[in-house]
């Protein structure tokens, strides 16, 4: 399951990131906001690279962006390996995406809390990192779904419904032996 999830989660990562990043592309030509700078600028800190003034080099700016959206994407693919999937898992998993932005930005000095931010910056980042959670789900739950059922699919197919007495797969139907 992991060595699936792997792959697949670098596949569905990397295109959800490239969809976010259209999407941010197409919002910054209608409101004339400009690119960000922060993930080169994490990426700087984090490695010790040179830090500019402004604009961070762009492969530095796009290996963060890309290489986080693509790495973030094996955790969204072993969710769907494990069986969850769809809007709910996309939504948990989108959580996670501006949690680990938070971490990075806030542990570098980079950025500051949300709460801190501008309404209409919030706004914006949470409409993008919403689009990629999303559309790296469609992409690691269709990838998962070649695969079967997830265990936790086959856990809750045992005792259809909301129930409280399903108790757990027996060991070996875990793993779908």
């Amino acid at each position: 399951m992991f060595t699936r999830a792997l792959w697949q989660g670098l596949v569905a990562g990397a295109v959800g990131g490239v969809v976010m990043t259209l999407g941010e592309k197409i919002e910054q030509a209608v409101t004339g906001r400009p690119d960000s700078h922060v993930p080169g600028r994490v990426l700087a800190r984090l490695t010790g690279l040179p830090e500019r003034p402004g604009r961070q080099p762009l492969p530095v700016n796009w290996a963060m962006h890309f290489g986080q959206a693509a790495l973030l994407g094996v955790l969204r693919s072993v969710m769907a390996q494990a069986g969850l999937r769809g809007p709910a898992a996309s939504a948990q998993f989108t959580v996670v995406r501006v949690t680990n932005d938070q971490i990075l930005e806030n542990a570098t000095g980079v950025g500051a809390p949300p709460p801190t931010w501008p309404r209409a910056e919030l706004v914006v980042d949470l409409l993008h990192k919403t689009v990629y959670g999303f559309a790296t789900g469609v992409v690691a739950d269709a990838l998962a779904a070649r695969d079967g059922r997830g265990p936790g699919q086959r856990h809750a197919a045992v005792r259809p419904g909301r129930r409280t007495d399903a108790g757990p797969l027996p060991g070996g139907d875990a793993h779908g032996r």
